[in-house]
Parts: structure tokens; C-alpha cells; sequence
């Protein structure tokens, strides 16, 4: 069973005007390619410190081919050690949805006065770090802390002390933290700001294939862009 997924940055609201086909591009993928995808999804966002972006195509295709693959185990002979092994990989990659999901879950809690923000200021046709029910998780998160915060303290404090602002005291994502990467495209030229003020600002290439500790801030655009993978 192969899975079908939009194409990143793919334009999916009109068709071509000369031969009727849809302008948007799907990309299709075995089940082996699926499930690698869901996993780099889910070790970047383990291991970033911010929220990525949402990837909702991966999570839908890989709810579904767990669909088929309990499907074929129904069908399958007892007995048959087969079916032990598949139960096992099923588990498995379970186990590594249900753990993206909940590290996007944790970020939200923990930055969503900052998550809320960038999402109000997001450029119209720019790719939300937000699914739909995130969002909707987000919004009420929101309104629910401060909530309890009125009910609990600020409505016993001085008028002048009622009010918090969120945004200040939530800390933000700290985005000078150091991961450890591998490379997987080739990249030229990546500036690597100084550690102190007697360093200067320098350039370094990342070889495909090999593994880096650097700052967060630094290699940003290129897990975004798959180009790096954190581990």
C-alpha cells in the first residue's frame, strides 16, 4: 500500500488550464518511506527546542497504513509467527506516533503565549507550525491559564497588579541551544556566529553523511528544509 502525500510549498487550489490535471504535486511513498518520514519528524521535533512545523499529511497517511496493516493481521493465519512480527512493527510505530504527537503537545504547553504569537503574525500562504486541533488546543490552554491565574491570584492583588502579560512571563524557546545533527544534503557556506566578542563570524560546509554539535539558531532553515537531521 502506498501512501500519498501533498508536496511541500505544493499549490492545491486550482488545476492546469491546458491539460485539466491538478497543479498540486503529491508525493507518493511506500510504507517503508512513509514510516522513515514519520521518524525524522518526530527525532527533529524531540530534539529542537521550538515547535516545528506541523506535518498533519505524515500523521493522517501513517494512521491510515496502521489502519491496513491491522486489516492484514485479521486476515492473517493463527499461528503464523508472521503475525507476531507485524504486531511487533505495529506497536512500534505506534509508539513513535503517539511520541511525536505528545512532544508537540509538551511545546505547546510550554510555549504557547510565543506559539499563539507567531501564529497571529504568520504571512498569508506561510506554512502553519500549527495543526487545527493544535490550534484549537492552543487557544483554550490560553484561556484556561489565565483564567486560573484571575481566579487564583491577580483578583485578590491591587487593580494596578491585575494584569500579566503572558508573553513576558513565559520564557521562550532557546533557540541558542546546541543539538547534535547528521547531514543529509550537502550544504556550502553555513555562517556560524562567534562564541565570544574575540571570535569573528565564520563559514563552514556540511558534508553529506557527516554529524555536527551546533547551535540551534544556526541550522534552523535547513531541518525545516530536511536538509539535517537531529539526532
Amino acid at each position: 500500500m502506498a501512501a500519498a502525500m501533498a508536496a511541500p510549498g505544493g499549490d492545491e487550489a486550482g488545476a492546469d488550464s491546458d491539460g485539466g490535471s491538478s497543479s498540486s504535486e503529491e508525493l507518493v511513498l511506500t510504507p517503508a518511506q512513509l514510516i522513515r518520514s514519520l521518524e525524522q519528524a518526530w527525532l527533529n521535533e524531540k530534539f529542537a527546542p521550538e515547535l516545528l512545523e506541523s506535518r498533519p499529511e505524515i500523521v493522517e497517511c501513517v494512521v491510515e497504513q496502521l489502519d491496513h496493516m491491522e486489516a492484514n493481521l485479521k486476515r492473517a493465519k493463527r499461528g503464523d509467527l508472521k503475525v507476531s512480527v507485524h504486531r511487533m512493527e505495529i506497536e512500534r510505530i505506534r509508539f513513535v506516533l503517539s511520541s511525536y504527537l505528545r512532544c508537540r503537545l509538551v511545546k505547546i504547553e510550554k510555549f504557547f503565549p510565543h506559539i499563539l504569537e507567531k501564529e497571529k503574525s504568520r504571512a498569508e500562504g506561510e506554512p502553519s507550525i500549527l495543526s487545527p486541533e493544535e490550534f484549537a488546543f492552543a487557544k483554550e490552554y490560553m484561556a484556561n491559564t489565565e483564567a486560573y491565574l484571575k481566579n487564583v491570584a491577580l483578583k485578590h492583588m491591587p487593580p494596578n497588579l491585575q494584569k500579566v502579560s503572558l508573553l513576558k512571563s513565559v520564557p521562550k524557546p532557546n533557540l541558542d541551544s546546541f543539538v547534535f545533527l547528521r547531514v543529509l544534503e550537502r550544504q556550502e557556506n553555513i555562517l556560524v556566529e562567534p562564541e565570544t566578542d574575540e571570535q569573528r563570524e565564520y563559514a563552514i560546509d556540511l558534508e553529506e553523511g557527516s554529524q555536527h554539535l551546533i547551535r540551534y539558531r544556526t541550522v534552523a532553515p535547513l531541518v525545516a528544509s530536511g536538509a539535517v537531521q537531529l539526532i
